[in-house]
């Protein structure tokens, strides 16, 4: 398998740089076995069956993206800080410039919020922020603006629609830098259509990274090592889920993230309680162990994503599918459109 076995042209009008609205009004296109069709996402209420169980991820994605400014001596300067993760002290982010940065400096974000430069590396930086706890979490939301994905920030700037849009409705457990993309099509109605007609819900926790937008820069793809994502499934989640597969009931993650958490999770062949850093990376030959079906966006090409989808349909089945997105428009990556994959 060679990474150019993943590529495709994409037009550029057709990524998008805002999601429909309201959110249940983009379009899905369902891919089942070989059969295609064109519908809306609304239209899950009749896909979906009762004793189908989806999986969320309901990770909480922060305003990483701050705009501060250093001070050496009367000298004043920008520097643009994108947080990455926490860690045991501090934060591992981003920034531009990064070589003009240096250790001990403090850059301040507000007249109430600032840090010191911990630690620096040929990559990133260690901060420690002068506040903690609920105080560090309002401080962020006044200050920091949501981490658009690069092909969107290309665009645009993040403005303060981007804090509902780019945040799931069911969004609880801060800790992410990109937001599960599929589940922001859905909003409370869908999700209480979905429940009348007797689809149940488990949720599970993926802090989606930076490195989820990481290029593959391996020709040979099997070659390729995956970023690491901090994930919980609970013994409640994974019981549900082992319920829902006894009783003969389909599994469907919403999102590539939910799948790749229940998937490491069920690394004995059936769901298990798990916590931990998860760098699963599923390309074709892939045996899945619980997902029945995906919920996905369209991803970009030569990505991991693509790999994923490769190894749930089949390639070629894969390639047909996205032959028919781009020749009937469909809106591409984190505001775009969906896809239901049913193998």
């Amino acid at each position: 398998m060679k990474l150019s076995d993943f590529d495709f042209d994409l037009p550029e009008a057709l990524i998008a740089t805002r999601p429909a609205q309201p959110r249940p009004s983009a379009r899905l296109l369902l891919a089942e076995g070989d059969a295609i069709r064109d519908l809306h996402v609304y239209d899950l209420v009749d896909l979906f069956k009762a004793g189908d169980r989806l999986v969320l991820n309901n990770t909480k994605v922060i305003p990483a993206r701050l705009f501060g400014q250093r001070q050496r001596g009367d000298a004043v300067a920008k520097v643009e800080i994108t947080l990455l993760e926490p860690q045991a002290q501090g934060w591992r982010a981003l920034a531009k410039p990064l070589r003009k940065v240096n250790v001990g400096e403090v850059i301040r974000f507000s007249d109430q919020f600032s840090a010191t430069v911990a630690g620096k590396s040929e990559t990133d930086l260690r901060l420690e922020f002068n506040l903690g706890g609920d105080d560090f979490d309002a401080a962020l939301n006044e200050a920091g603006a949501m981490p658009l994905p690069p092909y969107i920030a290309a665009k645009r700037a993040a403005d303060a629609q981007d804090k509902t849009d780019y945040q799931t409705v069911f969004a609880r457990h801060s800790g992410a830098v990109a937001a599960p993309t599929a589940s922001l099509h859905f909003d409370r109605p869908l999700l209480e259509a979905l429940a009348a007609k007797g689809v149940t819900f488990t949720e599970v926790t993926l802090h989606v990274g930076a490195g989820t937008f990481l290029p593959v820069k391996v020709e040979d793809v099997t070659s390729h090592k995956m970023h690491a994502e901090w994930g919980q499934v609970t013994a409640e989640a994974a019981a549900e889920i082992n319920a829902t597969k006894a009783a003969g009931g389909r599994v469907i993650p919403v999102g590539t993230t939910a799948l790749r958490l229940i998937e490491t999770a069920a690394a004995s062949g059936r769901m298990e309680p798990w916590q931990g850093t998860t760098d699963i990376f599923i390309y074709p030959g892939y045996r899945f162990r619980v997902a029945d079906a995906l919920m996905t966006n369209f991803h970009l090409p030569k990505s991991t994503l693509m790999m994923l989808v490769a190894a749930l349909m089949g390639k070629g089945r894969i390639d047909r599918i996205y032959a028919h997105a781009l020749a009937e428009k469909y809106r591409f990556f984190s505001y775009g459109d969906a896809s239901l994959l049913i193998p």
